[in-house]
């Protein structure tokens, strides 16, 4: 008997590509493509988003119906302002720079696919991830995806146990090149070449802060006008309200120093953003809260991991000490490095590009 899969098709090549080869190995497919946010602008149309495109939405039942599987269309639009929106909105509003692509993976794409998954009888669900799943002394964990430029083993860590055990990667072994080759290869030619993004997808114009002008009651009234100060308390001049800036911004200041000055600190009790020159961006320190082991129990003092804390950076060797409320964890690094944002996400992984574990950075 073949395994049901539920497979997550936004229309675009990934999964498309991911699809075949899944029905290639033998297993059912059940496709689904999950509406999550009411953003229909040119804008968004013309970034081909399968979450806010409707025209993405009935392209991924048609690609569905022509590799022969059923197909759902889910309505995630509640869940996904409670759980990412809300949340997004919310990080700003507290002086921290949120990445909402994890949250989305595991409380949308894989909370809510996965209770689709049982109601539709789906042992597995899959998606179009550059990303590989290993399972060693009895745990799930991630691994790089072959596709170095592509890998999103990033925004993955947040995931349990239990749902890497019933998670399909098909494309993680592949390139971004080979995909679309396997797409065009089985008739899907105009997919293969559609383009890609990596802006957030419920902010069309790629600009938060007309997010939050647009979405945040009294906003500007709420979040005007504050002080900009050195690492001494200096006053240096007047910034538009704190959620506006994120750690390590240059650009769109607003003021004339005589030197290049970026965004060291952001305090939102005080509404004052602190300044500094490029040299005080550095630091060699930052601490993790919501920490999540994946390839291993427990963090333990004085592990040795390559740490990264944002998508394209590179990792930089660290050692963990947890701290003595075993919430939270000291990252310290052998090299420093700039723009350690309160907010994002800090991953461990080892030698072999294994994901160790994750957390959230709550201070530089």
């Amino acid at each position: 008997m073949k395994e049901r899969v539920l497979m997550a098709m936004s229309g675009g090549v990934d999964s498309t590509a991911a699809a075949v080869l899944l029905l290639q190995q033998g297993y059912e497919l059940v496709g689904a493509t999950y509406r999550v946010y009411d953003s229909i602008s040119t804008a968004c149309m013309e970034k081909e988003k399968g979450c806010c495109s409707v025209n993405s939405l009935f392209e991924a039942k048609q690609i569905a119906e022509k590799l022969g599987f059923e197909h759902h269309i889910l309505d995630f639009r509640q869940e996904f302002k409670e759980c990412v929106v809300d949340n997004f909105i919310d990080e700003y509003l507290h002086g921290r720079t949120p990445n909402p692509c994890t949250r989305c993976n595991k409380f949308i794409k894989w909370g809510k696919l996965l209770e689709t998954a049982d109601k539709l009888g789906c042992k597995y669900i899959a998606t179009g991830h550059y990303a590989r799943i290993g399972n060693e002394n009895g745990r799930y964990f991630i691994k790089a995806g072959v596709d170095s430029a592509k890998d999103q083993s990033y925004f993955l860590w947040m995931l349990t146990q239990d749902q890497l055990g019933r998670t399909l990667f098909p494309l993680g072994g592949l390139t971004k090149p080979e995909a679309r080759a396997i797409a065009a290869e089985h008739g899907f030619i105009q997919v293969s070449e559609k383009r890609e993004s990596q802006e957030i997808c419920f902010v069309p114009d790629d600009n938060y802060r007309n997010f939050l002008e647009a979405n945040v009651p009294n906003f500007n009234e709420t979040y005007g006008p504050g002080n900009y100060i050195d690492k001494d308390g200096k006053i240096l001049g007047q910034h538009c309200g704190f959620p506006r800036y994120t750690i390590g911004q240059r650009k769109k200041l607003g003021i004339a120093l005589g030197q290049p000055m970026f965004v060291l600190h952001i305090n939102p009790q005080t509404n004052c953003v602190t300044l500094g020159p490029r040299e005080q961006v550095f630091s060699s320190e930052f601490t993790v809260s919501e920490l999540n082991p994946i390839k291993v129990p427990c963090f333990e003092s004085g592990m040795k991991v390559i740490s990264k804390i944002r998508y394209r950076s590179r990792g930089v060797n660290a050692t963990l000490f947890p701290n003595a409320d075993g919430r939270t964890l000291r990252v310290v690094l052998d090299t420093p490095i700039d723009s350690i944002t309160p907010g994002q996400s800090a991953l461990f992984y080892d030698e072999a590009g294994d994901v160790l574990g994750g957390g959230i950075i709550t201070n530089q």
